[in-house]
């Protein structure tokens, strides 16, 4: 009778765990679906409605990563404008404005200028005060 060598039984292997990428991207996808493709059997082909599943799921990964990709543009861009854009607010020069800091607090004038500082848009006013913009409370046109 022959024995089995101890060293070969897989409890006395150290077993090492590689931790990588968790998240599968879109070419990773499409390597396993090729192979996937081309080690099938022969005889007993994928149907199709496995592989339609399948070219749906990758379609719907890749569309997900540009959609990533895009909010990834979007967020860098908004935070290269300081999150509000100056541009948008310049309409508001020459309108006539409400706005409320608290209930004692509440005033109107109509815009001078417009300009950003560390907190966000600042409004002035031809009266000399300044407002931030997320005092406003009304926006007309002026008289």
């Amino acid at each position: 009778m022959t024995t089995i060598d101890p060293t070969l039984l897989l409890s006395n292997k150290q077993t090492t765990k590689s931790t990588g990428n968790s998240s599968l991207g879109k070419d990773e996808f499409l390597k396993i679906l090729m192979t996937q493709l081309q080690n099938q059997d022969p005889l007993n082909p994928m149907e199709d409605k496995e592989f339609i599943a399948q070219m749906a799921q990758f379609s719907s990964l890749e569309q997900m990563t540009n959609m990533a990709t895009m909010l990834e543009k979007y967020l860098y861009f908004q935070l290269q404008t300081g999150g509000d854009n100056l541009l948008q607010y310049s309409e508001m020069i020459g309108k006539h404005i409400e706005w409320k800091k608290s209930d004692d607090e509440v005033g109107e004038g109509i815009v001078k200028s417009i300009k950003r500082n560390d907190t966000g848009i600042i409004l002035e006013l031809d009266n000399g005060d300044e407002i931030s913009s997320s005092y406003v409370t009304k926006v007309s046109e002026s008289d």
